[in-house]
């Protein structure tokens, strides 16, 4: 029985309310217990106006909590709950649940653990037997039949694993288990992601004698996946999907994070509306891209928004191969001097430990570079040929540099990406016509676009290629005359590059430019890795030990005791049980492991046709309560409150010698009502004095406090900018402040606050005689005023014609008892207390930062800190501290600086952090100077 959100399990109880009235009429008649006196005869005396009663009948109010509490105790029997559920089909002759627990499963997992738990309750209570699978557990993994109590347990013991479903092997266990347990109720709680094999699954699980089915799904599919991410030239570029069907925009942002798991850097990627594919690029820095270990999808806590990397993806292998004997005497005409010097900065160098070429290109093949580097090598040795043209076309970048031996050797169309005329061109000798060709304007579409041709270099020879229809769509690099210098051709997956003169300086003076250096490195950076580099080979080649794995909400974790070691090989490696996402490897190398593959698709499940009953609901928590015990208790506290009204009719509590049992009965009465009815969270700080809870909070963790001017600009650009400084102050220090304080210097306590930051604004009222009173006793007694013109650019502090600021800033000093002041000396404690500052900038510069004159300090030679024995009780600037430390709840700046200098902001920040730490260590600094002299005194 149900009304609106309230049902009743028992509701024949309720016609137990129709004996109410008779409950009235009874109480009415039956007059409560004479009050009893005893004799004193003085007392009647003292009493004897007063015309005693006996009540004929009860009090109107005590029959009412009396009916009330025989109403509550009525309606708690006849089994209430507020917003009840409707049953769920969980009978038959058996509930068989199968559950996705994958990683799509991992973002509502709650929700849908809450909802299996109401199909095995329903069918605890009819009786019913439990089947339970789960279609991301090992294989062997027991179903049962179970009874209601075991299947929760396991149920609250399962959890979502990073790895995809497996239906077709778990429906197949499951529809035979149903072949005993016919009209069984079939439960699937999907995680609404398709999969290879779900209609021959589901056609194995519901022609099983599957009487009817229940079929859970979520509102609707919002998961976002990352499926690759490259490090290309310009940054590192990302790809993430989403499931079809949604037409509206969408943006996700992906964060890199290194080993440590500190985020390096952001990058957003924006669906188009109806898109399910979204493109972006981390362009950061080539040297920090190498730092990346991973990138995540903010928001998404599954492990398909998450991309562990290895070697592959950070700075690149290259191999080195030269025919040319190194010349110990002279370096500099190795074939490979100028081409190591350019490219040890940014890649990890490897050369064969045999100078044949049978040999040695073997040798760097099985080190997977990114790319080779031939320096003036002519004709590939046969038996190894086809491995480096195999290489080539799965992605290898092969670079040759020109010379004798390869004018010599002719074409190779597999090896070269032009062809080429035999011999070579000599420019400018004695009997050339010609005079050395200087390098032209890069081409636009080449990979050396964005790079200024170099000025100064020339060339004397090369080797030329044919020309060809598409010689210039090859040409990366041209020579004035319109020859090519640096040729490039994509081959497969691969990359051809041919410089058309030596590595050395010979034919040209291109190899000892910074030109060349900038050239190698963008083609370094078109290079991909072939693979990690694992250190120990043996391992390499047979399986990799689990190092750090990826777990269902996308977080590292230490390696579970399932997982077991990975066995590399050729093609995409399945991700399973026993093989998790994450990296495989040890410290020395690791091979990264990953969720989803460059061509994986997000494809909402749809419901496959089904001839038996079907009831469709959504993953949601329980929402419904039980009120009995609720309703149980209320009686419970009216039945004491109608004890209590009886001990006081009965005139308990107007007895002067037992007064205090009476209280104590009253105490006892009211602690009872609080163990029912009390939470923890009754006893909150609200209850405390206004006063005490801003004295605890102040004194809790160190705090700056800013000054209310009652401006509103001001006021929140003051807490705005005290936030910027107290996140400076946490990334940078090893002091914590709490939130930054905004006090009333007229009424609020300040001796709570190191430093009162007090931003001068004329448009603000004056403050009242006492209030300047109060911040006199505050400097007085230990406590800093750092006062805040903002005026730099209207007028300086000493100039006759002064700006309103300044003129309202004389104003309150000539009411306080002010030290004489001096800019801060170059030899300030102030200068050296955290950061070495020679000026203290803020959004303006200029200003110098007055503080209290240390008049009878005396700057001898061995003292480097010049202060007095306390700290100033007043600074003042016109440079707009809170200005540059502003930032939003993002962290960027509010406010630009003036001039527009980056590093301005990063030193009135690192100005800040020295005014802190001057505020809480004082002469702390100076004091250091006596150590030798101490440490010496100790040694005697």
């Amino acid at each position: 029985m149900s009304w609106l959100p309230l049902s009743f399990g028992a509701p024949m109880v309720l016609w137990g309310l129709l004996a109410l009235p008779v409950i009235w009429w009874l109480l009415r008649l039956t007059p409560p217990k004479p009050q009893t006196e005893i004799f004193p005869p003085l007392k009647i005396l003292a009493r004897v106006l007063k015309r005693e009663e006996t009540p004929q009948q009860s009090p109107w109010w005590l029959t009412l909590l009396r009916l009330l509490m025989a109403a509550l105790i009525v309606a708690a029997l006849a089994d209430p709950v507020f917003n009840p559920r409707e049953k769920l089909p969980a009978e038959g002759a058996a509930l068989a649940l199968v559950i996705d627990n994958d990683w799509a499963s991992a973002a509502d997992w709650g929700k849908r653990v809450a909802t299996a738990e109401r199909l095995i309750n329903d069918a605890g209570s009819n009786g019913v037997p439990v089947v339970i699978a789960f279609t991301a557990e090992k294989a062997n993994a027991e179903i049962g039949p179970f009874d209601a109590a075991a299947a929760l347990d396991r149920l609250r013991a399962a959890k979502p694993r990073p790895i995809p479903t497996d239906r077709p092997a778990v429906y197949a266990r499951v529809a035979g288990v149903l072949e005993t347990l016919p009209g069984a109720s079939v439960a699937v709680l999907a995680d609404g992601l398709a999969a290879k094999g779900d209609e021959a699954a589901f056609n194995t699980l519901l022609s099983k004698n599957a009487a009817r089915v229940v079929w859970a799904t979520a509102d609707r599919l919002s998961l976002t996946g990352l499926t690759t991410s490259d490090n290309q030239v310009d940054g590192f570029a990302l790809t993430a999907i989403r499931a079809p069907g949604d037409p509206a925009p969408a943006q996700v942002t992906a964060g890199a994070f290194d080993d440590k798991g500190r985020r390096i850097a952001d990058a957003t990627l924006t669906f188009s509306p109806g898109e399910t594919t979204a493109t972006g690029t981390m362009a950061v820095p080539f040297e920090l891209r190498n730092d990346f270990a991973s990138i995540t999808l903010d928001g998404e806590r599954q492990a398909g928004a998450v991309r562990v990397l290895d070697e592959s993806s950070k700075r690149r292998r290259v191999g080195l191969l030269s025919q040319a004997e190194a010349d110990q005497a002279q370096p500099l005409l190795s074939p490979l001097y100028y081409i190591r010097r350019a490219l040890q900065p940014f890649a990890d160098l490897v050369e064969p430990s045999s100078a044949d070429l049978a040999d040695a290109i073997p040798q760097i093949l099985d080190q997977k570079p990114a790319m080779i580097i031939m320096a003036d090598i002519g004709t590939i040795p046969a038996q190894v040929r086809q491995r480096l043209v195999d290489w080539v076309a799965n992605g290898g970048t092969l670079v040759r540099f020109a010379g004798s031996r390869l004018a010599a050797a002719g074409n190779d169309e597999d090896l070269l990406p032009v062809r080429l005329r035999t011999g070579e061109r000599s420019l400018g000798g004695a009997l050339s016509w010609t005079s050395p060709q200087p390098v032209t304007e890069f081409p636009k579409a080449g990979p050396f676009a964005d790079l200024a041709p170099p000025t100064e270099v020339t060339v004397s020879r090369q080797v030329l290629a044919e020309p060809t229809p598409d010689i210039v769509e090859r040409t990366w690099a041209a020579l004035a005359d319109g020859t090519p210098l640096v040729t490039g051709l994509k081959k497969g997956k691969g990359t051809l590059v041919l410089f058309h003169v030596t590595p050395e300086a010979t034919w040209s003076n291109l190899p000892i430019s910074g030109s060349f250096v900038e050239m190698l490195r963008r083609i370094v950076q078109l290079s991909r890795n072939q693979g990690a580099a694992i250190a120990n080979a043996e391992a390499a080649a047979t399986s990799l030990a689990p190092y750090r794995m990826i777990a269902a909400d996308g977080s590292l974790v230490p390696p579970t005791p399932d997982a077991r070691p990975l066995v590399p090989g050729a093609g995409a490696l399945p991700v399973t049980f026993e093989n998790p996402p994450g990296l495989y490897g040890s410290e020395t190398g690791v091979f990264a492991h990953n969720l989803l593959e460059a061509d994986s698709t997000l494809a909402p499940l749809v419901r496959p046709q089904i001839t038996v009953p079907v009831t469709s609901i959504q993953y949601a928590f329980d929402e419904s309560r039980n009120l009995k015990g609720a309703l149980v208790a209320a009686a419970l506290v009216l039945m004491l409150l109608d004890t209590l009204a009886v001990f006081w009719m009965g005139g308990l509590f107007s007895r002067r010698p037992r007064r205090a049992g009476a209280v104590a009965t009253t105490a006892a009465v009211l602690i009872a009502l609080g163990a029912l009815f009390g939470h923890a969270d009754l006893a909150r700080a609200d209850d405390a004095k206004p006063g005490d809870e801003v004295a605890i909070e102040a004194i809790s963790k160190t705090r700056i406090a800013y000054v209310l001017t009652g401006v509103p600009g001001d006021d929140s650009i003051s807490r705005a900018g005290l936030e910027g400084l107290t996140r400076f102050l946490v990334e940078k220090t090893a002091l914590e402040p709490g939130e930054p304080a905004g006090v009333d210097i007229s009424k609020d306590e300040l001796s709570f606050y190191p430093l009162i930051y007090w931003p001068i604004d004329p448009a603000a009222p004056m403050p009242s005689q006492a209030a300047i009173a109060r911040i006199d006793a505050y400097m007085q007694q230990g406590g800093t005023v750092l006062f805040d013109t903002r005026d730099q650019f209207a007028n300086g502090i000493g100039a006759d014609s002064t700006s309103p600021a300044t003129e309202r800033l004389r104003d309150i000093l000539g009411n306080l008892n002010v030290p004489p002041l001096e800019p801060v000396p170059s030899d300030h404690v102030l200068t050296k207390s955290f950061f070495i500052l020679p000026e203290f900038p803020g959004r303006f510069a200029g200003s110098p930062l007055w503080v209290e004159a240390s008049l009878e300090a005396s700057n001898a030679e061995n003292r480097p800190v010049r202060t007095g024995d306390g700290v100033s009780p007043i600074m003042i600037t016109a440079n707009d501290f809170a200005g540059a430390w502003a930032v939003d709840e993002n962290g960027d700046p509010l406010l630009p600086t003036v001039p527009a200098d980056p590093m301005q902001r990063i030193y009135a920040l690192r100005a800040g952090v020295n005014i802190m730490m001057y505020m809480l260590t004082g002469n702390y600094k100076s004091d250091q100077v006596h150590v030798p002299i101490l440490l010496e005194r100790l040694g005697q």
